[in-house]
C-alpha cells in the first residue's frame, strides 16, 4: 500500500496555495511555527485563516513582512538551509525547489547561479512558502506525489525585473518537460515557485491515479475575481495495488499516402523509430478514384511529436497529418540475456502484478547469433523460450 498526495491545479499554482492545503489537510500550524524558527530569518510572520472562495471553503496562508529583509542570492538561501535544524528530507527538498528556481533565472540573465542577484528567491515570503511545504509533506508521511496538467494563464505581471509575459521566463524553464496548457485565465495562475514546488515533488501528470481518497485540502489564492475558484485542491489517499496498470496519454500521427513507393515508406519507418517514435506501422487503405495507398501511423509522446512531425513532412509526400491524443496501457518490461548451449541471445520479459507473463525473444540478438552459427532462426527462438523458462 502506497500513502500519494495528487496536487489538482485546476486553478494553477503557488506557494502559498501548497502551504494552505498541507493545513486544511493536517499540518499542524503550530508545528510548522516552531520547525520555521529553525531558520535563521527574522522580520516576518505567518497567518492560516479559514476563508471561502465560492462555494468552497479553502486555507489562506500569508507571510507578512514586519521588519527589514536584507538582499538574499541562491548561495544565501542554501547556507541558510543547509545550516539549519531542520530535518534531512526537509532541507533537501528545500534546496531542491530553490535549485530549480535558481538555475532558471541563471539561464534567463546569464549569469553565474550562485552569484545570481534576483527578488524572486530572496524574498522572504518565498524561503517560508518552500520550507513551509517541505516540512507540510515530510509530517504527512507522503511516499508518492501524482498532479494534474499544469495551467499557465496569459497577459503580463509586474516583477522585480519589470513587466512580464505570463507564463513568466523562469516558470516556462522550470516546467520545460511537464504537460502545460493556457487554461481560460488572462493572469498569471501558476508562479516560479509553485511551478518549481510541483515539478520538484510530482513523479506524474495527469488525471487522478486509480486510488482510494482518505482526505481532501484546500489552499486559498489571492485572485478574487475569477471564473472558477481560486484554490488548489490536495487528495491524499492509497494505492493498494502497485502493480495496477497505468495509462500513458500518447499522440497518433498519420497521413494517407498514395504517391509514394514501398522503398521510400519502409525508409521513413524506419527512420522514425530511430528518431523517438515509440511504435510505427503501416496500414493498406483504397483512397479516391480507388487507388491503392499507405496509411503511415506513429505513436509518440507529446515532448517529441514536433520531431516526428518534422520528419514525416520531410521524408513523405503527404501534405498534411492527422493527430489524435489516446491512452496507452501496459505493463512493465525488461530485456534479459539468455545463456543457450551455442551462445546467447536476448529476450523481453513483460512483468504484471510481480509476475512474468510474456516472454519475447528479441529479432535483432537472434538473427545475428543464426548467421553467425547457421542455425535456423526458428529454432533458436524456440530454444530462447525453453532455456529462459528452465533458468
Amino acid at each position: 500500500m502506497e500513502k500519494i498526495l495528487y496536487i489538482d491545479c485546476f486553478s494553477g499554482i503557488s506557494g502559498d496555495m501548497v502551504v494552505g492545503a498541507l493545513i486544511d489537510l493536517g499540518l499542524d500550524f503550530s508545528f510548522l511555527k516552531s520547525e520555521l524558527g529553525k531558520l535563521n530569518v527574522d522580520g516576518y510572520n505567518i497567518t492560516c485563516r479559514e476563508i471561502k472562495i465560492g462555494p468552497i471553503r479553502a486555507k489562506k496562508f500569508d507571510v507578512k513582512v514586519t521588519g527589514p529583509q536584507p538582499h538574499r542570492n541562491y548561495k544565501d538561501i542554501k547556507g541558510i538551509i543547509s545550516e539549519s535544524k531542520l530535518d534531512v528530507e526537509v532541507k533537501k527538498i528545500s534546496l531542491d525547489v530553490f535549485q530549480l528556481i535558481a538555475e532558471a533565472e541563471a539561464r534567463i540573465h546569464g549569469y553565474d547561479i550562485d552569484e545570481i542577484h534576483f527578488h524572486e528567491v530572496g524574498a522572504v515570503d518565498s524561503i517560508i512558502d518552500i520550507v513551509s511545504t517541505a516540512v507540510g509533506v515530510k509530517s504527512l508521511g507522503i511516499e508518492s506525489y501524482y498532479s494534474s496538467k499544469i495551467p499557465l494563464g496569459s497577459g503580463f505581471v509586474d516583477s522585480s525585473h519589470g513587466k512580464l509575459p505570463v507564463p513568466a521566463p523562469a516558470t516556462v524553464e522550470i516546467l520545460r518537460g511537464i504537460p502545460v496548457y493556457t487554461g481560460i485565465f488572462d493572469y498569471e495562475v501558476t508562479t516560479p515557485t509553485g511551478a518549481a514546488i510541483i515539478k520538484t515533488l510530482a513523479v506524474k501528470f495527469g488525471e487522478i491515479p486509480c486510488m482510494e481518497i482518505e482526505k481532501a485540502g484546500y489552499g486559498a489564492g489571492s485572485k478574487v475575481k475569477k471564473e472558477i475558484p481560486d484554490v488548489l485542491r490536495v487528495l491524499k489517499g492509497v494505492i493498494k495495488d502497485k502493480h495496477e496498470i497505468e495509462a500513458e496519454d500518447l499522440v497518433v500521427l498519420s497521413a494517407n499516402i498514395d504517391d509514394s513507393t514501398p522503398e521510400i515508406i519502409g525508409y521513413l519507418q524506419e527512420k522514425l523509430l530511430k528518431n523517438k517514435a515509440l511504435d510505427v506501422w503501416t496500414e493498406h487503405i483504397f483512397m479516391k478514384k480507388n487507388r491503392p495507398a499507405f496509411k503511415l501511423c506513429v505513436l509518440c509522446n507529446r515532448e517529441s511529436e514536433p520531431e516526428i512531425i518534422d520528419i514525416i513532412l520531410l521524408e513523405s509526400t503527404t501534405l498534411g497529418i492527422r493527430r489524435e491524443e489516446v491512452k496507452r496501457y501496459s505493463i512493465s518490461r525488461e530485456i534479459k540475456i539468455v545463456k543457450l548451449p551455442y551462445g546467447e541471445v536476448k529476450v523481453k520479459v513483460g512483468t504484471h502484478k510481480g509476475k512474468e507473463i510474456t516472454i519475447s525473444p528479441e529479432f535483432e540478438s537472434c538473427a545475428k547469433l543464426s548467421k553467425k552459427i547457421g542455425k535456423p532462426l526458428k529454432e533458436i527462438y524456440k530454444d530462447a523460450i525453453y532455456f529462459f523458462s528452465r533458468r
